[in-house]
């Protein structure tokens, strides 16, 4: 394939990472001896985790002797070659990386292997892997897949995937801003909201920089309120509850964000929305964790030194965003087993550290513990404290999730954000679409012919024009 890049280990690499000397312990010899020369290809997206990854790789090749190829693509395009790849017999990947929301999604179409087997392996197993030490939340949001609601952990549940590139979302804010105009970060929502027209008056600037691209990206945002406040998508018999007063309140609130924010937010991707704040265009940031290596690098970030990391804010409840990326092994992979030891070799205590001096998110409790790296960056602290109110079911990643992300809600919120429609108006109008979406996925009861009853109607009060 063209789009790949082959990375190799012979001696420093191009990519400008000098390997960092661990040594190559006998029981990891004979781990990879059956297994050089090799070849694992790796789906990955345009992402900053992932291009601190790429480092890491020729390092891997020095140790085991199995290359790597990845192609990188944007999101969109990743998961359109994944599509096709995996429903092939014998596909191009082995290890492929995917969002949350599409997990259940690759399980249902029987895409994906379940990790247990590999992991009962002793001849692939890493002895010091300690799986128990990833971070409880991540395995639970990213990896299972099969437990209550089909998502959770619980009876049933069991190991996809591995977490590599997880999220949870804190407030960065401008300290210096802050300082000099004697402002105080938000602790509560009603802070918040009251402190954001205050912020772009004083700053100049825009007060809280967002997603607002129309599909995923202004859901992700929404979602980002919806929880603290208290809301949901669906209720526990899967009826939708997106468009009650919370759901209303929720979008109104990201659209007060739009009103007050850098210019252009209503189009901004996640990319877009990180290099707003650190190119200096907004006050604060709510949103992914991935901002702590981005603000720290030189090559993109203005912000360096001037940032400080609290809380998302508290609702009627303190919650947080719990998602982003994984790693797993499609069923029609040609070398599962070297795939699977590149995949334990990334998320290793070791590697964990490295990928986050390079950039990278942290996955392992270790990491977050460790001396060095919170000397590096103390706002691991900040991470810590935050994964207690990480929200497992903060979106319903159910086998259609993405396409009432992308093609309904997508739509409607965007159009609410913009004021295209008044938040209600546009929430409301997009409830049949919601509502034939599960419809097809049998989430409501048949009638005693087997024929699909109607889901209950819901509880839509007469909105403003």
């Amino acid at each position: 394939m063209k789009r790949r890049l082959l990375i190799q280990a012979a001696g420093p690499s191009a990519l400008g990472f000098v390997g960092v000397g661990l040594p190559v312990l006998a029981h990891a010899q004979n781990r990879f001896s059956s297994y050089a020369g090799q070849t694992v290809r790796m789906s990955i997206p345009a992402h900053p985790h992932y291009d601190a990854m790429t480092k890491l790789l020729p390092e891997f090749t020095k140790q085991t002797g199995i290359k790597v190829e990845v192609d990188r693509q944007p999101v969109p395009r990743m998961k359109e070659i994944q599509l096709t790849e995996l429903a092939k017999p014998q596909g191009d990947f082995d290890l492929v990386c995917y969002v949350v929301m599409w997990k259940g999604e690759y399980v249902k179409k029987n895409f994906i292997q379940e990790l247990s087997p590999f992991f009962s392996k002793s001849s692939l197993v890493d002895p010091d892997y300690e799986i128990k030490d990833i971070v409880p939340r991540y395995i639970d949001n990213i990896g299972m897949v099969g437990g209550p609601k089909g998502y959770l952990p619980g009876p049933g549940a069991k190991l996809y995937g591995m977490p590599y590139g997880a999220e949870t979302s804190v407030l960065a804010y401008r300290r210096d801003l802050f300082t000099k105009h004697k402002l105080t970060p938000p602790v509560t929502y009603d802070e918040m909201v009251k402190l954001l027209p205050v912020v772009k008056e004083k700053t100049g600037l825009g007060a809280l920089t967002s997603r607002g691209q129309v599909g995923h990206q202004c859901v992700h945002a929404w979602l980002l309120h919806l929880n603290p406040l208290g809301g949901k998508v669906f209720d526990d018999k899967w009826n939708p509850t997106f468009n009650n007063e919370t759901g209303i309140n929720a979008l109104k609130t990201l659209k007060l964000i739009a009103d007050t924010g850098p210019a252009g937010l209503a189009n901004f991707s996640q990319g877009d929305m990180t290099a707003s704040f650190l190119q200096g265009q907004a006050a604060m940031y709510l949103d992914s964790s991935l901002i702590f290596g981005q603000v720290v690098n030189p090559s993109v970030s203005k912000v360096d030194k001037l940032v400080s990391y609290t809380l998302h804010p508290k609702g009627v409840r303190n919650a947080s965003q719990s998602g982003g990326l994984g790693l797993a092994i499609p069923k029609n992979a040609k070398n599962a087993d070297a795939g699977f030891l590149l995949m334990q070799w990334l998320t290793s205590k070791a590697q964990d550290k490295e990928v986050c001096k390079l950039g990278g998110v942290p996955h392992r409790n270790s990491t977050l513990r460790d001396p060095e790296m919170f000397g590096r960056f103390p706002e691991y602290l900040t991470l810590r404290l935050q994964l207690l109110y990480s929200e497992p079911d903060w979106r319903p990643i159910i086998p259609e999730w993405d396409e009432i992300n992308t093609q309904a809600l997508g739509v409607a919120i965007h159009d609410g954000l913009t004021g295209k429609q008044t938040p209600e108006r546009a929430l409301d109008s997009v409830l049949p679409k919601v509502m034939e979406i599960m419809r097809r996925g049998d989430y409501y009861k048949t009638d005693g012919a087997g024929k699909p009853a109607p889901a209950p109607a819901p509880d839509v009060k007469k909105r403003p024009v």
